[in-house]
């Protein structure tokens, strides 16, 4: 048995998991939680005679910080499969620190000028850079640690702590705008969410530095360093790596599009900023147990199956429930219709992680999956604000994120009907039984 499953073993996985995740929630918390003030981050660094360009303006800040991720995926993600997962999430969790610090104090643009947009959108180009290198290695360590049979289950952390990072973001915001007036919410509220992110920050830290390593050691305990290419091994896999895309631009776009649902609720559909954020709390609440739940299924019965009829049933329910908010804008349903659609959505992308990783080799498994997904990320992530945004504005119509959710859905599912299944104990059941005479020659 290799020293690295030893020391996992020694360690504890569940332990594992919780020191990897815990480092991911914090990045995720930090990274979403702008979006969540978007409206007050653009009255701060990019004043103008409009609401609707200090709203836009501030959401291409919000996707400038997608531009960065594939660079960071392909960075870290090579630097994790060389040299390994623990040093890779150590330095994505540091550049992160380093760049939410920044943004929670720099003064607004009525007190330092061009200077203050600027600061804020290099700050969120690096928090990019480190996110893009964070999910792979991430990803790709809980799938090691875990044993065949609870694979699925393990990986699920990984979306799981992305909801519940989104899910903490809300619930300050709620906090915040229960308890702040509107003008202390855009004078310093925000900023409060932001710090409380850096306060976490040298707990997360701490954590991952206990990890044990999962990349194999020679006998001398050093890591191989005669790697095949990575652009060689990944060719291999081109087909994966295109439904991948597919499957993470849906979900990219229906994350995105249940983050701004606090932005939308509140310029859209003029709701208090408190029903606004209790919506987002619920649905990012229960799309942590969707995420889990997902994950157990998806190693129960196959990956296949938990991809794709919960990925149906949130296409036939997109529409009406966007029809049943727009119509009637309030607390049932606000919390229950997007509630339903962020529990229903969740189910299949836990699937799709263990599926894509499970499918890579070890070898480049952490760069591809890192440069795929901040590849969808930073195409569909960083424009699906800016892009519901402008349809609303040139429309009128309040059912515009439904289409652009329904078309999303489409090519997911598509997707994820053309992937391979990757569950042992369906590979297992599914190879052929050797004949007696092979079996005892």
């Amino acid at each position: 048995m290799s020293l690295a499953v030893e020391e996992t073993k020694e360690f504890g996985v569940k332990r594992a998991a919780f020191a990897a995740t815990i480092g991911n929630m914090l990045e995720f918390y930090d990274f979403i939680t702008y979006s969540f003030f978007a409206i007050q981050i653009g009255h701060t660094f990019f004043p103008t005679q409009g609401e609707y360009g200090s709203l836009m303006l501030s959401l291409a800040t919000f996707g400038a910080g997608f531009v960065t991720r594939p660079i960071g995926g392909i960075v870290l993600g090579i630097y994790s499969d060389r040299v390994g997962r623990r040093p890779a999430m150590l330095l994505s969790f540091a550049l992160m620190g380093s760049a939410i610090l920044a943004i929670s104090i720099t003064p607004s643009y009525n007190t330092i000028g061009i200077a203050a947009p600027i600061i804020v959108i290099v700050a969120r180009m690096l928090q990019g850079f480190a996110l893009g290198g964070e999910v792979g290695p991430t990803t790709a360590y809980l799938l090691e640690i875990a044993r065949p049979e609870r694979r699925a289950l393990v990986v699920s952390w990984q979306p799981t702590s992305q909801q519940i990072a989104a899910t903490t973001g809300a619930l300050v915001g709620f906090l915040l705008s229960r308890t702040m007036t509107p003008e202390a919410l855009q004078s310093y509220g925000w900023r409060v969410a932001f710090l409380l992110g850096v306060v976490c920050l040298p707990f997360g830290f701490w954590m991952r530095r206990t990890l044990p390593e999962t990349i194999p050691q020679d006998d001398s305990g050093a890591r191989p360093t005669e790697r095949s290419g990575h652009l060689t091994l990944a060719g291999r896999h081109v087909r994966l790596i295109v439904l991948a895309l597919m499957i993470l631009a849906s979900g990219t776009i229906s994350t995105y599009v249940t983050q701004y649902m606090t932005t939308y609720a509140q310029n859209t559909l003029h709701v208090a900023p408190s029903l606004a954020f209790a919506t987002s709390l619920v649905s990012n609440g229960l799309g942590i147990a969707g995420a889990l739940l997902g994950g157990w299924l998806a190693d129960l019965v196959g990956r296949k199956p938990v991809m794709i009829y919960p990925q149906l049933v949130a296409l036939a329910l997109t529409y009406p429930i966007f029809l049943w908010i727009a119509g009637a804008p309030g607390a049932w349903s606000l919390l229950f219709g997007f509630g339903a659609l962020s529990l229903i959505g969740s189910l299949p992308f836990t699937a799709f992680y263990a599926t894509f990783t499970e499918a890579l080799p070890q070898q480049i498994r952490g760069g591809v999956f890192a440069t795929v997904y901040a590849v969808a990320i930073a195409s569909f992530g960083g424009t699906a604000q800016l892009v519901v945004t402008w349809l609303l504005h040139v429309s009128g119509d309040p059912l515009a994120p439904a289409w652009y959710l329904l078309l999303a859905a489409v090519v997911g599912l598509i997707a994820m009907s053309l992937m391979p299944e990757t569950a042992p104990m369906k590979v297992q059941a599914a190879a052929p039984t050797p004949r007696p005479s092979e079996a005892n020659p």
